[in-house]
């Protein structure tokens, strides 16, 4: 039905990197949600009304919360698919992380509501009466939400949407959370058990409900934070810019994230600083322009001159990446040159120090000043730590 839809009303629906089909995606997809939960809650709550179970109708209020919480969505799309402005040059792509935080502190809500609620319904039970019509609408109702958690998710590995990926878990947590209530309305209606039964599974829906919230809010507070690029990402631009031939080394690679589909990336390349500097800045513009193409992003690239067939560069190179290596196997270093002076030779470079690594910054550089100085008299080193961005 999705499917139909999409080919209905989005035009050029392959076209994901377009950030208007993709708003597009996520507009139908909340529209989609609010109709399929608001006729999930009317239905759950009149059986929730006719059995007087707590948890069926705190289930209707769930998928109640689920259509407010697609309404948000499809605000936060619309909103971050606004064009860029004085105010904010970079867009406004961030909204929709930022819709999802907010739909997940809802999530969050309702999950404390419930508990409550099932708490009470434990202290002071009531009776609760199940019928035939009460277990169709509740296995209509997971055979519903099965269905949304498909599409849902779907659309966000074909949007690469990670507030659709939390709509899609929200709908997998309400298809498990309503098949405990129909499993504790099934018990209460064979009178297997004088327990009651409808608030523990009250506490249990309330247990994924919560659980769901605070997943969602990792997965979209992580990008609102800042978080590194996927490696498959990160390779491809490797592997993008070490195909040409001037690129002797790739380092400094930032991938700036202003909301989907608007990327900045920032990288060094290293160059051979005996050739002709107009040629170099010629072909790193290619290369801006290939990377922004391909990544849909705006490339920036600073190049680095190095010498590349200096024999006493080479040497020094490979002592000191010997001399790191045995210290924290994962420390690398680049942008290596070499400052000849009357009393010593001043060996300049940057160390990039993991963040697993516990090494204090000013102990990694007198640990390799002291070795190389003992390797290499009179060559100092000169280092400046710095972090990982990838």
């Amino acid at each position: 039905m999705f499917s139909i839809l999409t080919k209905i009303f989005i035009k050029d629906r392959d076209n994901v990197s377009d950030p208007k089909v993709r708003e597009a995606y996520g507009t139908l997809s909340g529209a989609y949600g609010i109709f399929l939960n608001v006729v999930l809650f009317i239905i759950k709550l009149i059986a929730g009304l006719i059995s007087k179970s707590l948890a069926i109708t705190a289930d209707a209020m769930n998928n109640l919360s689920d259509a407010g919480a697609s309404i948000v969505t499809v605000l936060g799309f619309k909103l971050a698919g606004k064009k860029p402005d004085r105010d904010h040059p970079f867009g406004h792509g961030r909204f929709e992380y930022i819709a999802g935080l907010f739909v997940s502190f809802l999530i969050l809500m309702m999950g404390f509501e419930l508990l409550k609620s099932s708490v009470l319904s434990i202290i002071h039970p009531e009776k609760v009466t199940g019928s035939l019509i009460s277990m169709i609408i509740l296995v209509v109702s997971i055979l519903v939400k099965a269905y949304m958690y498909f599409f849902n998710h779907n659309v966000s590995k074909k949007i690469n949407s990670p507030s659709m990926e939390a709509t899609a878990k929200d709908s997998l947590s309400d298809t498990i959370s309503t098949f405990v209530v129909l499993v504790s309305t099934i018990i209460y209606m064979l009178d297997v058990t004088t327990l009651p039964v409808d608030g523990i599974a009250g506490l249990l829906v309330s247990a994924f409900i919560l659980k769901n919230g605070i997943e969602s809010i990792q997965d979209t507070i992580n990008p609102l934070l800042g978080q590194p690029p996927e490696k498959e990402l990160v390779d491809e631009i490797e592997k993008t810019v070490m195909a040409h031939e001037i690129a002797e080394g790739i380092h400094d690679l930032i991938v700036h994230d202003y909301g989907p589909g608007r990327r900045m990336i920032t990288l060094h390349i290293e160059v051979n600083g005996e050739k002709n500097i107009f040629d170099i800045h010629d072909e790193i513009d290619v290369i801006e322009v290939e990377i922004g193409q391909k990544f849909n992003c705006t490339a920036t690239i600073h190049m680095d001159p190095i010498e590349v067939d200096s024999p006493e560069i080479k040497e020094i190179s490979e002592l000191i990446r010997s001399i790191a290596k045995d210290i924290y196997s994962d420390l690398t270093i680049h942008d290596l040159r070499i400052v000849p002076g009357v009393t010593h030779t001043n060996v300049v470079f940057d160390l990039v120090k993991p963040h697993e690594c516990k090494i204090s910054d000013s102990e990694l550089s007198k640990i390799i000043f002291d070795k190389v100085l003992a390797a290499k008299k009179n060559y100092y080193c000169v280092i400046k730590v710095e972090p990982p961005f990838v």
